[in-house]
């Protein structure tokens, strides 16, 4: 075991519990270079680090190179599409992320989504707030049922799992899922089906993105695929932005062939002010807060830090992402 003190960048800010754990065993330098004032002690500590822990603020290869000592960056957060894979594993650098922590709460906003967007909640809380409710509602603000519909899933892995579990448990909803391989679940046993992507996108009534972000996955969701989809289905991304064809999908709601939209990214962040996603009357927005709970956001950095504490003490961290070669 590797007991020496060496140098951290921590490239956001840490609850204090868990810098006090990194700080009493190594030198901890917190600069978050997305913060102007902070970008130039960021860039001073580079050099220096022995370990980074951070999220949301991409580290390219050129950074990379600036950073000879570097052994391991531990992301607060389960997708690595953020970081140089390739550089990282010609290095030898350890990436470490934090699945698992954030499952539940991810599959819980998802499923928010999907209760927002058939029920029209967010339509119905801004006509009480903006004093539109003189009377009875009539059909022209009637959701949806969610109950007893067809949910599909594009991805299956551990939040796919638990929007599924949601779905068929909770609200007798037939599952079908697409993803490189069946997964038999006992408790979702003749509830949960694997399928192509095409069958999903035709059968389901409500579709929900849960992949990662990767060569295959990017723009997977397009014009095509938004037509395959059932006339007044409902679509919810909370996986990445760049998956989806965003033009695409505004086609596909303002030619009303799809009914809603509910999204937790998108292909910029923040959405710029521009974009005509933001007010959308069939888009319900969301600023990319799946796993935004104060309990889950500090699970997630406390296994980020016990992950980078362990691997700069020459241990196995509890989560490392295999980069290729790893």
């Amino acid at each position: 075991m590797n007991t020496e003190r060496k140098q951290v960048l921590a490239f956001r800010t840490l609850p204090p519990d868990q810098l006090a754990r990194i700080s009493a065993l190594h030198e901890v330098t917190v600069a978050d270079p997305s913060i102007p004032a902070q970008r130039a002690a960021f860039e001073e500590a580079l050099p220096k680090a022995h370990g980074m822990i951070g999220s949301v603020f991409p580290i390219d290869a050129a950074m990379l190179a600036r950073a000879p000592r570097l052994e391991v960056i531990s992301s607060i957060s389960v997708g690595v599409d953020n970081y140089p894979l390739p550089a990282l594993d010609a290095r030898g650098i350890v990436l470490c992320h934090t699945p698992g922590v954030l499952t539940e709460t991810t599959a819980d906003t998802l499923f928010g989504l999907v209760m927002a967007c058939s029920r029209r909640l967010v339509d119905l809380a801004q006509l009480v707030r903006e004093g539109g409710w003189k009377s009875n509602i009539g059909p022209d603000l009637f959701g949806w049922d969610v109950h007893g519909k067809t949910l599909g899933i594009l991805g299956y892995g551990r939040i796919g799992q638990a929007v599924a579990r949601r779905g068929a448990l909770g609200f007798g909803m037939p599952v079908l899922y697409h993803a490189r391989r069946p997964h038999e679940l006992p408790e979702l046993a003749g509830r949960a089906r694997h399928a192509p992507l095409e069958t999903v996108l035709a059968q389901s009534d409500i579709v929900v993105v849960t992949l990662p972000l990767s060569d295959e996955t990017r723009g997977l969701m397009g014009e095509r695929q938004f037509a395959t989809m059932k006339q007044g289905a409902i679509f919810i991304n909370g996986a990445r932005g760049a998956i989806v064809d965003e033009a695409a999908l505004l086609a596909a709601l303002d030619s009303g062939h799809l009914r809603a939209a509910g999204l937790d990214v998108f292909a910029t962040e923040p959405l710029p002010l521009d974009s005509p996603l933001r007010r959308h009357p069939k888009v319900t927005p969301l600023p990319h807060v799946g796993s935004g709970t104060h309990e889950t956001r500090h699970a997630m950095a406390e296994l980020a830090t016990t992950n980078l504490l362990r691997a700069l003490a020459g241990e196995e961290p509890v989560a490392r992402y295999a980069t290729g070669g790893a």
